[in-house]
């Protein structure tokens, strides 16, 4: 099952980066990119590694609101802004994931 996590991240991040290239993620990409997300999120992330994982995906999404300044550079501006939406797309849900599973821990410890 580990391995089917990884490889989930591992589609998905290239799934991101070669759509971003050419078109905006489209809802058939973007459904592909959620449940990979959601894939990554229920098996790759250990109890060890949340707190990490969630600073990384809140970094990630936070990057991801600059995407209109990225468009604003020439030539690859556009391609840039696409591949972090892409990457958001597939860290939000699995961010979600780990969140809940997190917080179900944690209420569930005392």
């Amino acid at each position: 099952m580990e391995k089917l996590g990884n490889w989930s991240f591992l589609i998905g991040l290239i799934i991101a980066v070669l759509v971003g290239l050419f078109v905006e993620a489209g809802p058939i990409v973007a459904s592909v990119l959620v449940i990979l997300g959601l894939i990554v999120g229920f098996l790759n992330i250990t109890d060890k590694e949340t707190h990490g994982f969630l600073v990384a995906a809140i970094t990630l999404m936070v990057a991801g609101l600059s995407g209109e300044f990225l468009a604003a550079i020439p030539v690859i501006g556009n391609m840039l802004s696409r591949i972090l939406s892409n990457f958001v797309i597939i860290v939000a849900p699995a961010a979600i994931v780990v969140s809940v599973k997190a917080a179900y821990g944690l209420a569930g410890t005392k």
